[in-house]
């Protein structure tokens, strides 16, 4: 649906999904939606021409590493941040998923099902993926998934 022009558009969306704020770090030119032909819905958001996220069907949004790395420079973005043990860094950056026994620290807003990136210990980001388990209950664990890594370090 096209109500807004496209940086409107995405901001509302990364705010509502990732916390207030988070679009502060959204870059303000560069941003091309592209939509459905048969249901007109935003289906990818290309910034510069690298692809920056894909919307899932229900409206969620799937993150690349490259669309994480601009939203990091938020501090609401990283409330949805895992951070891992350097032990667990380049397994995560071979497209892995994270271990419970890896987690490092775990930001407030980090929710079962919920887009989750990954960070090492510098805050640097290695991944993107979606969390098993709720955030609190992820350094409390010794054994499962914490986080389903989809796409890792370019």
């Amino acid at each position: 649906m096209k109500l807004f022009d496209p940086w409107r558009q995405i901001a509302i969306i990364l705010d509502y999904e990732f916390g207030k704020g988070t679009s502060k770090a959204l870059p303000k030119k560069g941003l091309r939606l592209y939509y459905s032909k048969k249901s007109e819905r935003v289906k990818q958001v290309a910034h510069d021409g690298r692809l920056f996220a894909t919307m899932k069907p229900n409206g969620a949004v799937a993150l690349t590493i490259y669309g994480a790395k601009t939203l990091a420079k938020s501090k609401a973005f990283l409330a949805n941040g895992v951070t891992v043990k350097s032990e667990a860094v380049e397994f995560v950056k071979e497209g892995r998923s994270v271990f419970c026994k890896f987690v490092k620290s775990v930001g407030s807003h980090v929710l079962p099902g919920g887009e989750v990136v990954v960070l090492d210990s510098r805050r640097r980001v290695i991944g993107v993926g979606r969390a098993k388990i709720h955030g609190k209950y992820m350094s409390q664990f010794d054994t499962g998934v914490a986080v389903k890594v989809r796409g890792s370090f370019e």
